[in-house]
């Protein structure tokens, strides 16, 4: 399955699944009159919403690149992560408001068990989705997905909280206990909303690729050295699944535009290759020393790139 169609599958599970959640914690928590219950069912609401908003611009980022958009539309997965955190933040604000009004009227609960039985299969379901989705973020690099495996994993803890929570209740008579739990559900809710809100502004403001990935860069740019003499002003950052990367080469001033373009294409797709998603610029920058010793004597000569390239193809073959 590609990569674009597995983001799109993973979306539409994701709605499917917030949507029976939905309901029956809905259902469950007007029944039995448990805020814990029904702040659960207005999380699960939201995840249809989120995961609407996931499938939408999924859909929209795997699109190729146009003529209004030409660095592509990996960006609509970040504008999916801001929306996200902001609307989480909202629900989380909600619960609080209605927390604090049944701690102050007194809350009347029944059917406790029913409850905690629905807890209990959500807090599964959870589990398995966000499982699910974090597979396919990580093997997509997929920021809305995650943001969406997050708010999954979310729902198991704050489940697991409350099931202990109303467990209690149904043993000691604390009715207070459960707004108080909403509460504490709430502030993690809004942790959580200020976290994707960080991710997704680290991607608008353009901030650069984590070191691990400009390291596997550097790195590969310095396996080349054979057919290269420098490079520099290496600049990255992220839309979405998409990674921009551009830099300047420097190679000897005596090759052909031909051959300096085959090496500069060469270096692009290894780059592509090892790091999915990567969208690579590279600048030919000819060398600028005075007493060049000429193309023969050239240090990045030496080797031709067609003799590096059979090389770099034989280590692949005795990689194990």
């Amino acid at each position: 399955m590609s990569s674009a169609k597995a983001k799109v599958t993973a979306a539409r599970i994701s709605i499917a699944m917030a949507s029976g959640l939905a309901a029956l914690k809905l259902a469950t928590g007007l029944a039995t009159g448990s805020m814990a219950v029904l702040s659960s069912a207005i999380d699960s609401l939201l995840d249809i919403l989120m995961s609407g908003v996931n499938l939408f611009a999924i859909s929209r980022a795997v699109q190729p690149a146009d003529k209004c958009h030409p660095f592509g539309h990996g960006k609509y997965e970040t504008l999916a992560t801001i929306i996200q955190s902001m609307v989480i933040a909202a629900s989380g604000g909600w619960i609080i408001y209605e927390s604090v009004q049944r701690l102050i009227e007194g809350p009347e609960l029944v059917h406790l068990n029913q409850g905690i039985i629905v807890l209990v299969i959500s807090a599964i379901a959870s589990w398995w989705v966000s499982r699910y989705l974090r597979r396919v973020a990580k093997e997509t690099d997929s920021s809305a997905l995650e943001a969406d495996s997050l708010h999954f994993s979310m729902d198991v803890y704050t489940n697991s909280a409350l099931i202990l929570g109303l467990a209690v209740i149904s043993f000691v008579n604390i009715p207070w206990l459960d707004p108080a739990l909403s509460i504490l559900v709430a502030l993690y809710i809004l942790f959580e909303a200020v976290r994707l809100v960080r991710h997704g502004l680290r991607d608008v403001l353009d901030e650069e690729l984590p070191e691990p990935i400009r390291r596997e860069i550097t790195d590969l740019i310095e396996a080349h050295r054979k057919i290269l003499l420098d490079y520099h002003n290496l600049r990255t950052r992220r839309a979405g699944s998409q990674k921009i990367i551009d830099f300047h080469l420097t190679v000897c001033k005596h090759l052909s535009v031909e051959e300096a373009h085959a090496i500069a294409d060469h270096l692009e797709k290894r780059i592509q290759e090892d790091i999915p998603g990567a969208d690579v610029i590279i600048h030919i920058d000819p060398c600028q020393q005075e007493n060049c010793p000429g193309m023969e004597a050239c240090p990045a000569d030496k080797t031709r790139l067609e003799d590096h390239i059979l090389e770099e193809s034989q280590k692949q073959k005795e990689t194990p």
